[in-house]
């Protein structure tokens, strides 16, 4: 099945354009924000990508991010914006560049989280200079916590002369959750921020979708009724359904459409819907293991959590082993997840 031209966002892609417009002619030094979400399916990387496309003036620089299909680690997004890019002329320390760069020569030791923050978001100003570009958050709700944090300081930061385009999942379907509520919540209070919600296709929409796959005919009112209750209206489920039946009349479709599909919901942490994992819902942690899993969270190396904590790094990597253990995490990363999702009150260590 050939690509459809996007349907139903016409409205949306204008107010992007018109918020590119003043950063490309206002040349405001903080960030213009525009915010887009809704659930899984309905459109959003399309309508950023679509609007990126047709920015004019042509951006002086695009800095684009999605997060990983399974896995997230630390600045996910910043090392996807710094793959295959010289970094050498920045001049910030190359050992905290190959730390947010995720490269395999990164040393072991590394900077305290809230440096290496700052220094993320100074790598960020540094690449977009005098602009004006837009750098664009895909998947914000799939992304680690500390990028999640970097974009809520990007959208306030000075001396960034861009348009900050975040497209998003509603937060309970995050990776972490309150954490993803509190960076929409920024993001989205920026003065003069956009906020767009995409909903699913009405079915005006869909019957214009089906007549550009049906190149020469109009479709009848009930196989778009009938694609539209199958579907919910959500462009994603309606382009598979398309493309499962490609080189098939209309009709023949209509003969061979499921049931309706129920409408999308947020889905819920920790459902009944999710992998079953032999690991106890409270597992019980120590205070020392609290304390361990709080320097974690903040992206602490086995050997900074040993200083800030009093103990030798031996005895660290004990901890972080019950830890994996106790939570049923196979990494750091996944471990410190693990903490967010479950909303722990673990203590957050300073620099």
């Amino acid at each position: 099945m050939m690509p459809v031209s996007m349907v139903g966002r016409a409205g949306e892609l204008a107010e992007l354009d018109r918020a590119w417009s003043a950063v490309a002619t206002v040349r405001r030094p903080a960030p213009a924000v525009a915010v887009v979400t809704g659930a899984a399916g309905v459109g959003k990387s399309l309508l950023v990508a679509a609007a990126v496309d047709a920015l004019a003036p042509r951006p002086a620089l695009v800095l684009s991010g999605a997060a990983r299909v399974h896995g997230p680690a630390p600045y996910d997004w910043l090392a996807a914006v710094l793959t295959g890019r010289d970094t050498s002329r920045l001049g910030l320390p190359s050992d905290a560049l190959a730390w947010l760069a995720q490269q395999p020569t990164a040393p072991r030791e590394r900077y305290a989280p809230g440096t290496l923050l700052r220094l993320a978001v100074r790598t960020v100003q540094l690449l977009v200079g005098a602009g004006p570009a837009v750098l664009v958050v895909d998947d914000l709700h799939a992304l680690d916590p500390a990028s999640v944090n970097l974009v809520g300081e990007l959208a306030t930061v000075a001396d960034l002369p861009a348009l900050l385009v975040v497209a998003s999942r509603p937060p309970a379907d995050a990776v972490a959750p309150d954490l993803t509520r509190r960076a929409l919540a920024r993001l989205s209070g920026v003065r003069g921020a956009v906020r767009q919600h995409l909903g699913p296709l009405r079915p005006a929409e869909v019957a214009e979708v089906l007549t550009q796959v049906y190149e020469g005919s109009s479709p009848s009112d009930r196989l778009v009724t009938s694609l539209w209750r199958c579907t919910g209206g959500n462009p994603y489920a309606l382009t598979e359904l398309l493309a499962a039946h490609a080189g098939e009349g209309p009709e023949a479709l209509l003969r061979r459409l499921p049931g309706p599909r129920q409408p999308t919901a947020p889905r819920a942490p920790a459902s009944a819907a999710d992998p079953v994992v032999d690991v106890p819902l409270d597992p019980e942690l120590t205070a020392r293991e609290v304390e361990v899993l709080g320097c974690l969270v903040a992206g602490m190396s086995n050997k900074q959590v040993a200083k800030a904590l009093g103990i030798s790094v031996r005895t660290v990597t004990v901890h972080v082993s019950n830890l994996l253990r106790k939570t049923g995490s196979v990494s750091r990363t996944e471990v410190a997840l693990w903490a967010v999702r479950h909303r722990l009150p673990v203590p957050a260590p300073v620099d």
